[in-house]
């Protein structure tokens, strides 16, 4: 099962007023781990960014020069979640995005929902945690997910966070790594290898007085049942 966390980062809230992303974050999932595999990208969106935008991820127009556009990077961005299922925190705003930009580039384009499916963290925790604050800064503190280098929001970033967070939520595990190909990242991230060399446990019989216990019990449960004690007749 493969899936794709993803955020983006904006020029401002609200696409349908030409508002652009500005970054495209992204990080792998295969049978519910980490691969390491990432995408990321930072666009020049040909318009200035609102400054209460700036203010959430901390990213000018300054810094945005000279990098490609949406259309220099459709095709590579489409070839990574291609197939995959999304993992998005309030999907709605990034999947409406995405498909902004595809159609500002193609009125007939297809749609993110084409390319894969789209799962909405958001609306995961508040099915799970109803009543409660579930933006991702709260959803770290639940699951105790250390998020102390968020200073600022950031599509990597806040994917990789995002990606914690939904393992978690979904009783998942985080810090293993797909292939042995990661024993170094295993070994300097403090992960031991189960052993199946295992000492045989002892095999521990029953005194009499115990099994006469058990035969008690058992008569007590027949009667209670009428006979249907299955123990009893095993």
């Amino acid at each position: 099962m493969r899936q794709v966390v993803l955020d983006t980062e904006t020029t401002g809230i609200n696409h349908k007023a030409g508002h652009k992303i500005i970054e495209i974050g992204c990080v792998e999932l295969l049978d519910r781990r980490l691969t390491g595999k990432t995408y990321h990208e930072y666009l020049q969106p040909d318009r200035e960014i609102d400054e209460g935008a700036i203010r959430v991820h901390g990213i000018n127009n300054e810094f945005l020069q000279g990098k490609p556009r949406f259309s220099d990077i459709k095709e590579a961005f489409l070839a990574f979640i291609q197939g995959a299922e999304l993992i998005i925190h309030n999907a709605p705003f990034d999947v409406g995005f995405i498909n902004h930009e595809l159609h500002s580039l193609d009125a007939n384009a297809k749609t993110l929902e084409h390319f894969c499916t789209v799962t909405d963290t958001l609306v995961m925790a508040r099915k799970k945690h109803p009543g409660q604050k579930n933006n991702l800064d709260a959803l770290c503190k639940r699951y105790d997910i250390n998020n102390s280098h968020r200073d600022l929001h950031g599509a990597l970033l806040d994917s990789e966070i995002l990606a914690d967070v939904y393992l978690a939520m979904t009783g998942g595990q985080t810090t293993l790594f797909m292939s042995q190909d990661n024993e170094q990242a295993d070994a300097s991230a403090g992960i031991r290898p189960i052993s199946t060399q295992r000492t045989p446990l002892p095999l521990i019989q029953p005194t009499d007085e115990e099994l006469a216990a058990h035969q008690k019990n058992l008569e007590l449960i027949d009667k209670a049942s009428d006979g249907a004690c299955i123990w009893k007749s095993l």
